[in-house]
């Protein structure tokens, strides 16, 4: 079976400040290079990232040395850079991961691997742990939620290629957050995989510290 990876960089990173996230570094190394060589380790021969054009030309200069890694340009939306990705790739089954989430693991890429292969659409997840509680438009509590099943969403999310292409075709224009989201609305059965709380996705700058803090346990 071949297996093929996009990874999601096409964002501007608004929220994080005047410069883009995926670019800053952790003990002397990009956040985005940490993430695709989780998958490098692994052993893929394609990884398709799909690039904010205003960080295109310096992502090509730092993987210019992996055979592996297409940097293509992404879209205005993820949706959107998610489906250019899958127009380039040739594969069997495809693992979507954000570029920001570099704590992923060989482990979890390598279980997620294992479950699309019998199940053809999987969500790495992990279980909600704080209380929720649903609010209204004034402020006002007007549930607690029961949490025991809940869980909240990471990435890599996998598919099925022809599953996940058709979904995508079929949902052209739209603005889904997460391709699992997609499949689901088609009414196709998605399935989680245990994911590890410690796969945060790096937004803020209080983010890159903790971010940080992981990585040196992984190293």
């Amino acid at each position: 079976m071949r297996y093929s990876a996009i990874i999601t960089a096409g964002g501007t990173s608004s929220r994080f400040g005047n410069t883009n996230k995926l670019l800053e570094k952790i003990n002397g190394q990009e956040i985005i290079k940490y993430t695709v060589d989780a998958f490098v380790s692994v052993g893929f021969e394609e990884i398709v990232i799909c690039a904010n054009l205003a960080i295109l030309n310096i992502l090509q200069d730092i993987f210019a040395n992996y055979g592996a890694v297409k940097i293509i340009e992404g879209g205005s939306t993820r949706q959107e850079s998610v489906f250019k990705g899958l127009e380039v790739v040739d594969c069997d089954y495809v693992l979507i991961h954000d570029g920001a989430r570099p704590m992923i693991t060989s482990e979890i890429i390598k279980r997620t691997m294992d479950e699309v292969a019998s199940k053809k659409a999987v969500s790495v997840m992990t279980k909600t742990v704080d209380t929720i509680k649903k609010v209204d438009t004034n402020g006002r509590i007007i549930e607690t939620v029961d949490r025991t099943q809940l869980y909240n969403t990471q990435t890599p999310q996998a598919f099925e290629y022809n599953l996940i292409k058709s979904v995508h075709e079929q949902y052209k224009g739209q603005n889904f957050t997460d391709d699992a989201g997609m499949v689901e609305a088609s009414g196709a059965e998605v399935y989680i995989v245990e994911g590890d709380y410690r796969n945060i996705k790096v937004t803020t700058k209080s983010d890159l510290a903790l971010a940080q803090v992981y990585l040196a346990e992984k190293m």
